[in-house]
């Protein structure tokens, strides 16, 4: 029998999104930099502190786009072609980074506020006319993050549908690529080419800046790489947007007293959604870096071509830096959560984030004063093997 200091922990941790792993803080505790073997049987080492966490993700030394190497150590088979993995890089070397940043911006569409608003009440208006209870995950969260990125992209919200259907296959986490993954991903991308490249051209959104870029650019010439793009914004945003919403809501109906606090004081609401994307779990199985050198974390010297993972719900819940970080506190003085990770891949686009998350959650307040869940929280189903912790339905009431 092991020792405390010597326990091996099995990753990734529960899938349970509501629940924090208990693994978690015995990790921070006892063993912040652990080595763990990760779905595919590779070794790696898993980082969950705070300090270290962060050290992580801004030492450039710890690369993401190189976990998509061949023969590296891997957290899970690549479901995506390996050029993907490093979009940003690609937008970057293709100079259209300023179209994308723009696009995430919501500075850049002056009516973005009020659409989303919109949007809000329409879902709920349609929940409320089927009754109660309703489910929130089909029929709020996946339409309202889905309608956004589609406005993004300047494509028909019509196709939400199909597109969220393929993220439920290209985020799946396997020990083994299954047969599936390449044609759902080239099935998308068709998609994607086909709007992009449709007459007369798009002129909204990205593909309408990129359409603009091209006219512009003789060199722009890789329609694959746009549309590569798009299909990838849309397919981390839509997802990441949902899925906080879900953990989001889910918190505010286990406690109603902090559901009523933003009913009556909503200039709160900027706050309480940083303090929910400290508070929530649904990042799942940590951030991977490949150590591109030999780097000392913490008490372990990591060599290079070592695979790291960063374990955000560790990160986030440290109390060195949260104080009582299993409660949610909407007065917290300091939130330097990594829920947006940190250094060069800081997520371009945590100011939407925020806006689609504060409206969404404002609305819901507002119109569903009574929300609860619908069944006990342990009989929620959570999505095995998926990049995200996520709860197949989320039936309420209110």
């Amino acid at each position: 029998m092991t020792t405390s200091a010597q326990r091996e922990f099995t990753f990734p941790l529960s899938r349970r999104g509501d629940v924090l792993p208990e693994e978690a803080t015995l990790l921070r505790e006892q063993q912040p930099v652990a080595k763990v073997t990760t779905l595919t049987g590779d070794p790696a080492w898993l980082v969950s502190s705070y300090q270290l966490a962060k050290q992580v993700l801004e030492d450039e030394r710890f690369s993401l786009k190189d976990t998509a190497n061949p023969g590296v150590p891997r957290q899970y088979a690549l479901t995506i072609p390996p050029e993907v993995v490093n979009n940003m890089g690609n937008i970057n070397s293709a100079g259209l980074r300023d179209a994308v940043m723009k696009t995430l911006s919501p500075r850049a569409d002056k009516e973005l506020g009020g659409w989303l608003e919109a949007e809000a009440h329409r879902l709920i208006d349609e929940l409320e006319r089927q009754g109660q209870p309703a489910e929130l995950r089909d029929g709020f969260t996946e339409p309202y993050s889905a309608a956004l990125h589609c406005r993004l992209l300047g494509i028909p919200a019509d196709d939400w549908r199909q597109l969220m259907a393929g993220i439920d296959v290209a985020f799946l986490t396997s020990p083994v690529p299954f047969e599936g993954s390449t044609p759902n991903w080239y099935k998308d991308l068709g998609y994607m080419l086909g709007k992009l490249n449709a007459d007369p051209a798009p002129t909204e959104g990205l593909l309408g800046r990129f359409t603009r870029l091209r006219a512009e650019r003789a060199d722009l010439e890789d329609d694959e790489l746009l549309a590569t793009v798009a299909l990838s914004l849309f397919g981390a945003g839509a997802v990441s947007t949902s899925s906080f919403l879900l953990h989001a809501i889910i918190a505010l109906a286990q406690r109603p007293e902090l559901a009523e606090r933003l009913r009556k004081e909503p200039e709160l609401i900027g706050r309480a959604v940083d303090e929910l994307l400290r508070y929530n779990l649904s990042i799942g199985d940590a951030l991977p870096r490949i150590a591109l050198a030999d780097v000392q974390v913490g008490e372990v010297l990591v060599r290079q071509g070592e695979l790291v993972l960063v374990l955000i719900e560790g990160a986030n819940y440290d109390p060195a830096v949260f104080p009582d970080p299993e409660r949610i506190d909407f007065d917290r003085a300091e939130n330097p959560h990594l829920a947006f990770g940190a250094g060069r891949h800081f997520c371009p686009a945590s100011a939407l984030g925020r806006t689609h998350a504060e409206i969404a959650l404002q609305v819901l307040v507002e119109r569903l004063p009574g929300l609860r869940l619908a069944i006990p929280a342990e009989q929620l189903a959570w999505r095995p093997g998926f990049i995200k912790r996520l709860p197949e339905r989320l039936p309420v009431v209110w």
